[in-house]
This record gives C-alpha cells, structure tokens and sequence, in this order.
C-alpha cells in the first residue's frame, strides 16, 4: 500500500457560497487535539454535541455541532472532527484558518477520499464512486454509482479475480510437475476453468460498458447540410426552442449543445453548422468546428432531407469506429411512413416538425449505446475501467492461445498473472501513485 503523510487535513465540506449550514472536516492524528483548543472539549464518539468554535486566541468564530469520529472508526479510518456552523463563506474560512493556525493543513482534492482508500475503508472503485454519485446527472445514474459505492462493481472484478487465481494454481500445478507429461488440453477441469473466466471477461466487459455510458452518457453529434432540420431535431428532443430555426441557410454558425434524458440515458445533443461549400468567414468557422467535434463524437446523427431524394455519401473523414444513424428528416413533406430500414449504417424516416418517427429513433440511440436498464444489477464504471478490463482480457486471450496453439502453459501461466494484474488496476489492489494522483484530483476538495 503506497506511503503518505500522517499529518492533520482541514477543508470545507460543502459547496462555497452562503448557505444554511457550512461543514469543515479535520482528519488526522491531531483531531483531538484541535478539538481541545477550539472547543474547549472532546466531544462523546459519534454523538452531535453543541459547541462553541474558538481561535487560537480564544475568540469565538462560530456556535454550532461538533461531531467526533475517533479512528480507525471514521471515514478516513483516522480520527475526524467536524464541525457544523453557519454556512457563511467568512465564517467557514474563519474556522479552516484557525484549524491551520493550530497545525492542520489544508487537504487536497479528494483528499479524504483518497486516505479511506489507503487506509482500506474504500477500495477504489468505491472511492470513485463517491465523485461518481456527486457528479450524476440522471436518477439511474445515482442509483447505479451507489451501487458501485456499496460494492456491486468491485464484487464482479473479484469474483473473476478469484476465478483467474484458481486457473494459475492449476495451470502452474501441472507445470511445476513436467515428469508426469500432462496434456494440458485432454485436462477436461482445466478446460472448464478457461471457458468459465472467458465467460466471466465477457460479462464483465458487458456490464462496465454499460456502467461507463451510464456515468459519461453518450455525445451525438448532428450533421448535414443546411436547412436539412438539423436544430429542429435538436429542439424537438431537447422540448425547448435551444436553437433558431429559420429558411435562411447557415443560421446555424456555431456548436450548440444541449444534454438531454432518454431512459435514464444522459445524452449530449451537439448541434452543428450545415456542411456546404463556399461559406462566408463566419459560416466555415462554424464548420471547422463542427468537423472538430466529428472526431470526439460517441455516435453521429446525419440529417438529409427526404424530399430531395439520394443524399449521395457524407463527405467527410470519419474515424471508422464511431456509428452513424442516417436521419431522412421531412417525411411530413414526402409523405414516406416513419420507420427504420434495414442496413448498415441504420437509416430512419423521421419528421422534426412532427415528432413521427423520434421514437424509433430513441430506441436506435440507446441501442447504439449498448445501453439497457439492468435494473437492481447496474453500476457506474469508467473509462480507465473499461480499458483495464479489456487489458486484462487481451492477456487472457493470449494466453489461451498459446495453449490451444503450442500447448504451452508456461505463456499460458505468465499471461494469466498479467491478466490478474490487470484486473488489479481497477479495484485499486494494484496501483501506482500516478494513477491515485490522477484519480483523486478529480474529486471535489472536502469530499
């Protein structure tokens, strides 16, 4: 477990700016101590006292609860005070610079969080959880990031973990005893125990996919030319008049953005410039922009009108991995029926002046997320998740190969202990300080 200073933190705990009430939380070993010097007590463990909160010198800053926490008890695991006063912005300073006048040191972000990681009362998928529920955007997505917090993510990552060691125990086994000439795949236990963790990475991916699109939602951006209705849709999904529309070509000249809800789905609607030739100065700035944002997009909504007929192909440098849903938008004009074709990419008869079709095409949306509602089994994941499941699932896959190729369970057994590895990063069992440091820096300072 990495190393950090034992010395006592202080920050505000709830947001800056006036309020009912301001929070400041002190951790450390020092706890008590400062607790005597400005509140002339200890208070009882874990029972809200009145208290009046004093200065160094003695003068009386504020009046309010104090509760105490003694470690490893807390939420730390070290010994915490806290103190419950008046939620204005100088009398919360007040208190955190006569707790740093007394010794304590102003905590960093996520500071908190990060010492109840190290001292074992969080691993760290729970501890970013914690950012996860604060930053939610969608019920779901609560719902799901305290699920993450009270260990339904870090259960599945240790349940494959647990299935991973007793596959190296077999594998490393049967190598360390090369006189019996094992044949590793007439070795039918074995091969049970491979197809059980394969089965387990595919589960996995499955669910932190979908925990990931839960957490960051999904960035569609809408394309076409002008006045094919593209902020019309943006207006009709988002239920507000966000952007104008009118017959003038290139109303349109900068990114417009807007979040939206579909299911519990947190989507960011990005709204573009038409792409067209020879534009004004304005216009082509709106249409770099627009091609800028092409590249970063989860998913792209390309807009033509029905009632000119073939579009022809979208003329611009996409990177193959991003999905397209062809929208042939003014079917209220051709009279088309809404629905959606067979194909790839997928194309949808919509109106944007009459709602037919918007339907198919929310569906078509949470679809091209992956997203279903997994009900009391889903939780928040994140990017750096996904990528170490996939990881740790490359090696798997390797090693499996080595096997079923060569017969080789000596690569077999190395790249399984990557995989474990690997699959250590996400839970925090294995970490580097870089990656703590980049994690809880995130965090709010306080939390």
């Amino acid at each position: 477990m990495p190393e950090y200073a034992r010395d006592t933190i202080v920050a505000a705990a709830t947001p800056p700016g006036k309020g009912g009430i301001g929070i400041v939380r002190i951790s450390g070993d020092d706890a008590e101590k400062l607790a005597l010097a400005m509140l002339g007590k200890v208070p009882q463990p874990r029972l809200a006292t009145r208290a009046k909160i004093r200065s160094k010198n003695g003068d009386e800053l504020d009046s309010g609860i104090a509760l105490y926490f003694p470690g490893p008890a807390s939420y730390t695991g070290e010994s915490v005070l806290e103190f419950h006063g008046h939620g204005g912005p100088v009398v919360v300073a007040s208190v955190i610079d006569a707790a740093v006048e007394l010794g304590a040191r102003r905590a960093a972000p996520g500071e908190f969080s990060k010492r109840a990681f190290l001292n074992g009362k969080l691993d760290l998928v729970q501890a970013e959880a914690i950012a996860d529920l604060i930053d939610s955007g969608t019920s779901q997505a609560a719902r799901a990031a305290l699920r993450s917090l009270g260990g339904t993510f870090s259960h599945a990552v240790d349940n494959l973990q647990r299935q991973l060691v007793n596959l190296r125990l077999h594998v490393e086994a049967a190598i360390d005893f090369p006189e019996e000439e094992i044949d590793f795949l007439s070795d039918q236990d074995l091969l049970r125990k491979i197809d059980d963790c394969a089965e387990g990475f595919a589960k996995l991916q499955r669910e932190a996919t979908i925990g990931r699109v839960l957490r960051d939602g999904l960035q569609l951006v809408i394309v076409g030319k002008p006045n094919v209705g593209k902020s019309s849709l943006l207006n009709l999904l988002s239920g507000q008049e966000t952007a104008i529309v009118t017959e003038v070509a290139g109303t349109t000249r900068d990114i417009i953005r807007e979040r939206i809800e579909i299911d519990g789905l947190a989507v960011e609607l990005v709204d573009t410039a038409g792409l067209r030739e020879d534009p004004d100065r304005i216009e082509a700035e709106g249409i770099r922009r627009a091609r800028e944002a092409l590249q970063h997009a989860d998913g792209i909504l390309w807009i033509q009108d029905a009632s000119e007929g073939e579009a022809g192909d979208l003329d611009e440098e996409i990177p193959d991995e991003i999905p397209i849903i062809i929208l042939r938008n003014k079917i209220d004009v051709t009279g088309d029926a809404p629905g959606r074709s067979r194909g790839n990419p997928i194309t949808l008869n919509v109106s944007a002046k009459t709602g037919a079709g918007i339907d198919d095409l929310r569906e078509t949306i949470r679809q091209l997320a992956g997203y279903r509602d997994l009900g009391e089994g889903a939780f928040t994941a994140r990017r750096r998740h996904v990528e170490a499941i996939a990881f740790a699932e490359q090696h798997f896959r390797r090693g499996r190969q080595a096997l079923e190729k060569n017969r080789a369970g000596e690569l077999l057994a190395e790249d399984l202990r990557l995989s474990h590895e690997a699959l250590g990063e996400v839970t925090g069992s294995m970490s580097s300080d870089d990656l703590l440091g980049r994690i809880f820096s995130e965090f709010c300072i306080g939390k």
